[in-house]
């Protein structure tokens, strides 16, 4: 009776395995890179896209809220920023894809994995805006340097290839937001 229960819970352990196995298996991409490097670069790329998406959405959120004798300009600048932004969320959720992971799902997704702050105050100054821009974009390169680093000690070189002309653009709106504020 004991070896039968053993023999029972053995099947059936191996039957929800396979299930979990089939139920994976239409998103399992084949990649050359190692399972684990590509588990370390996908939950990096995931935490990144993540923080893509808060920053888009706080700097339209600016953009949308901005006023002051320079709105033209800075409304234009955010608008700007936003869209180059948003532009990468695609690139970076593929790269996922591609390497044999998979990517975020929803909102509350993006919300536990986020490192950069929301900010829902009802009026911010426009300085205090760009500021907060320049800061965040500041930390979303910081991001995008420990994720090239484990791209290269894993040798995926198409990641790390995206990641230098993200940090390009990154550095760009950092510069052009602190210019922004200086008087």
């Amino acid at each position: 009776m004991q070896n039968e229960l053993q023999a029972r819970r053995r099947t059936t352990m191996s039957t929800t395995k396979e299930l979990i196995q089939r139920q994976k298996s239409p998103l399992a991409t084949p990649s050359d890179i190692d399972s684990e490097s590509a588990r370390d670069i996908a939950g990096a790329l995931n935490a990144l896209l993540a923080d893509v998406f808060v920053l888009y959405l706080k700097t339209k959120n600016f953009h949308w809220h901005m006023s002051g004798p320079h709105f033209r300009d800075y409304h234009l600048l955010l608008d700007d920023h936003g869209d180059q932004i948003y532009a990468i969320t695609d690139d970076i959720a593929e790269r996922v894809r591609k390497i044999g992971g998979t990517t975020l799902r929803s909102i509350g997704h993006i919300a536990r994995l986020q490192r950069l702050a929301d900010n829902d105050a009802e009026y911010v100054t426009p300085k205090d805006m760009l500021a907060e821009l320049h800061e965040d974009d500041k930390a979303l390169t910081l991001s995008m340097r420990a994720t090239h680093a484990l791209c290269d000690d894993a040798g995926d070189v198409a990641t790390a290839s995206l990641l230098e002309n993200w940090i390009d653009q990154s550095q760009r709106r950092s510069w052009f937001l602190f210019e922004a504020t200086r008087d």
